[in-house]
């Protein structure tokens, strides 16, 4: 009985040693083209707030990771990309969160040029309900371009909400919860970058992937 046991245990212990084989060759061949499909997917979604600029590995090696709760919506680091044009900075491209959302915590991305315009916004991800919060989505509705252009002062500080709010931005039918915490995402994001203005010459510090 001993011996029986003893070869149904060998016996296990070689599958699993040849799974763990056939898994490790396998994530060794896929590996590669996840990473690249990761990198595409990255440069597409800094294309869409970065329209017209060419999206380069300089680009993604001008990197920051930025901390600020308040302002970012998360308790850890996120990245900011800096953008230059002839050696001179034009845009920084930050990720951001709203926190608040409907159903739960939204990813964004916001382009900001140094002198805090809006320059795109893209939604990264989220859990918002289909048919109702996903119109946060630029393939569901326009509405997440209408930030682009739009900057914050003092005079118009007021003006950063849903029109529900006595703002300028539309909510959507059913859904205010969702664009309220897009905008004021969007809004932080901007402030962030309007209050540190030493993000221009921080050394770039983002993990190589």
């Amino acid at each position: 009985m001993i011996r029986v046991v003893s070869k149904n245990a060998l016996a296990l212990g070689a599958v699993a040693i040849f799974c763990v084989a056939i898994l490790s060759v396998v994530n060794q061949l896929t590996a590669p083209r996840i990473s690249e499909q990761k990198l595409a997917n990255k440069m597409a979604i800094l294309a869409e707030v970065l329209p017209g600029v060419e999206i380069n590995q300089a680009l993604l090696h001008d990197c920051v990771m930025v901390t600020d709760e308040e302002l970012l919506g998360r308790s850890e680091a996120q990245t900011m990309y800096r953008w230059r044009k002839d050696n001179e900075l034009a845009a920084y491209v930050i990720a951001a969160t709203a926190p608040a959302g409907y159903s739960g915590n939204i990813d964004l991305i916001v382009a900001i040029d140094p002198n805090g315009t809006v320059l795109g916004t893209r939604v990264l991800s989220h859990q918002e309900t289909p048919g109702l919060g996903d119109k946060i989505e630029s393939r569901r509705s326009p509405w997440i371009l209408s930030f682009s252009g739009k900057s914050v002062t003092e005079d118009n500080a007021q003006q950063w909400a849903v029109r529900k709010d006595g703002g300028n931005f539309d909510q959507f039918t059913g859904a205010t919860i969702t664009p309220r915490a897009v905008v004021n995402a969007v809004r932080n994001a901007v402030l962030f970058v309007q209050q540190h203005p030493e993000l221009a010459t921080l050394t770039a510090n983002c993990p190589t992937e």
